[in-house]
């Protein structure tokens, strides 16, 4: 089993990503995407969307990141896949998966899964593009308006060359609301013959047991559900690991460490031990991120947890009003 770090445009950046696999238990992480239309970008506008090309192309954990191209025109992308391969991701990973509007009037993201023919004219061109031993993965919808051509996306992006397919369970007309159809996913892994890891709706424990049971998907990516608890994958590790399963030690449980590589058995991440990671958040968005942008992005962190831990609704309200940096840190300073 592999546990994925989903891309979330606005949301799951370089800094929740690096705090999010110090807490442990991600294997791989997918970055938000490049858009590229039209142009080869330099190196820098890489660098901006994944600065962890400049650490190896991993995390401060070390959990190695691909980095995903967003776009519709398949010798731009390849050109600037080169161009991002040789900067040392872990991966190229191609995005027909968004549903924001902006994207799809443009001819990106899930608007594409309409068109089987081109996604595979884009995989095969950014395959060729990247050397031979620069993985180039896929990630879509089951579809547009509904699933009908599902299975035919999926046979294109492998005819195209992808070693690896996301498939988020649900429609671009879905958005995000639920169900996601998991069952769906095992009727693409009948057809293709690459590994596919599900996507969609993964919230809890139980949630990531029905997934892999009716989707066939050893792997899975995790997004929202990750945000609003950290120690999700620590926790569906300690389901798959069973209870005969050495528990891991507390003790090394910090900021500046991982438990990706510990016991397969971890305790729950209760609000105290998450304190440190939020302390460390808060840190990194200070000394990274506009000023303008510092407050709410702990803020909408903050919202996001606040639905499985109830300290944070607590921290959220006390920090609402506050849009100074120091006062912020003066507050979390005393928690």
């Amino acid at each position: 089993m592999a546990i994925l770090l989903a891309p979330m445009e606005g949301l799951l950046d370089f800094v929740l990503r690096d705090i999010l696999t110090r807490v442990g238990g991600v294997d791989r992480c997918v970055s938000e995407f490049i858009r590229v239309s039209n142009t080869l970008l330099p190196d820098q506008v890489f660098i901006r969307v994944v600065p962890e090309l400049l650490n190896g192309g991993r995390t401060f954990a070390g959990v190695p990141v691909a980095a995903q191209l967003l776009g519709s025109d398949p010798v731009c992308l390849a050109e600037n896949a080169a161009r991002l391969a040789a900067l040392g991701p872990h991966g190229i990973d191609l995005n027909f998966g968004c549903p924001a509007k902006t994207v799809n009037r443009h001819g990106g993201g899930a608007a594409l899964l309409d068109e089987p023919e081109l996604l595979l004219a884009i995989v095969a061109a950014v395959r060729r593009a990247v050397p031979k031993t620069m993985p180039v993965s896929a990630k879509m919808r089951l579809g547009v308006h509904d699933d009908s051509r599902a299975l035919e996306c999926a046979l294109a992006l492998e005819g195209g060359g992808a070693s690896e397919l996301v498939v988020h369970a649900r429609t671009r007309a879905d958005a995000y609301r639920p169900p996601a159809y998991w069952e769906r996913i095992a009727d693409i892994r009948a057809v293709v013959n690459i590994p596919v890891v599900a996507n969609g709706e993964i919230w809890n424990v139980q949630d990531a047991l029905r997934c892999r049971e009716e989707s066939g998907c050893d792997s899975l990516m995790l997004g929202r559900g990750m945000v609003t608890n950290p120690g999700l994958a620590l926790a569906i590790r300690a389901a798959m690991a069973g209870p005969d399963a050495s528990p891991a030690p507390w003790g090394n449980v910090r900021p500046d460490s991982s438990l990706t590589t510990s016991p397969a058995l971890y305790p729950i991440i209760n609000w105290q031990v998450l304190l440190p990671f939020i302390a460390e958040f808060w840190r990194l968005v200070c000394a990274r991120l506009d000023r303008r942008k510092q407050a709410g992005r702990l803020k909408q962190w903050l919202n996001f947890l606040r639905h499985h831990h109830p300290e944070a609704e607590r921290a959220y309200m006390a920090l609402r009003t506050l849009s100074e940096p120091a006062a912020i840190g003066q507050w979390l300073a005393l928690q």
